[in-house]
């Protein structure tokens, strides 16, 4: 059985946790990309490449470039470079899996997103949807009938509970809770450790117990 293949795009800390769920699945990362030099990786011993060109002429020398996986491990609140570098990866012939770890748990009824990463300790419960390039990080609930839209993160210990709707490219902090039925906005800050108790627009920066919006 041939192994699987991966390729990360970012060579920091996110890449070392999707590196340890694409060994559990049986498969290898036989590459890292990264956009600005670095001195160090998180995964030494694996070839590290500097820059979209150098990422372009990579390509160019495999042979088999469709059995070829790549993943965008870049966390924070950079959904918008995540779904850039899906795009990228679409062009270049790869596949763009979502990666799961075995701890996780994932109901038959969600809906998981292309390039997506739930790691370890998530829970994505009945009928919950998140779109591509959503992050459901560590210990992170997300309760059934949520909606996130593309470029999502969750941090760690953050509790999505039911029905609650995040906007693109948005970032719920660690630890933060967010009550059922609230609507979050594309673009926006939850800082860690706040409690969302009501709707909040797009593009703002908000925190506390009860959030409240602190830049707009």
């Amino acid at each position: 059985m041939t192994t699987p293949k991966y390729i990360l795009w970012g060579a920091k800390g996110h890449a070392l946790v999707l590196a340890e769920i694409v060994r559990q699945q049986g498969g290898e990362v036989i590459a890292l990309f990264d956009s600005s030099p670095i001195l160090d990786t998180f995964l030494p011993g694996i070839e590290t490449h500097i820059g979209i060109e150098a990422y372009e002429a990579w390509i160019l020398k495999q042979e088999n470039i469709q059995n070829v996986s790549a993943i965008a491990a870049i966390g924070g609140a950079r959904g918008s470079d995540r779904r850039d570098f899906l795009k990228i990866f679409r062009n270049s012939g790869v596949k763009t899996p979502s990666l799961i770890h075995s701890s996780a748990v994932v109901s038959v009824s969600a809906k998981i997103g292309e390039n997506s990463h739930i790691l370890a300790g998530a829970v994505i419960a009945p009928m919950a949807e998140l779109g591509e390039a959503c992050i459901a990080n560590t210990n992170a609930s997300v309760d059934h009938e949520c909606l996130l839209s593309a470029g999502v993160h969750i941090a760690p210990g953050a509790t999505l509970c039911g029905c609650v709707r995040v906007g693109e490219n948005t970032l719920i902090g660690a630890g933060s809770v967010v009550l059922p039925r609230v609507k979050i906005g594309a673009n926006v800050i939850i800082g860690a450790g706040s409690v969302v108790t009501r709707d909040i627009p797009d593009g703002v920066v908000a925190f506390g117990n009860p959030a409240k919006i602190i830049k707009a």
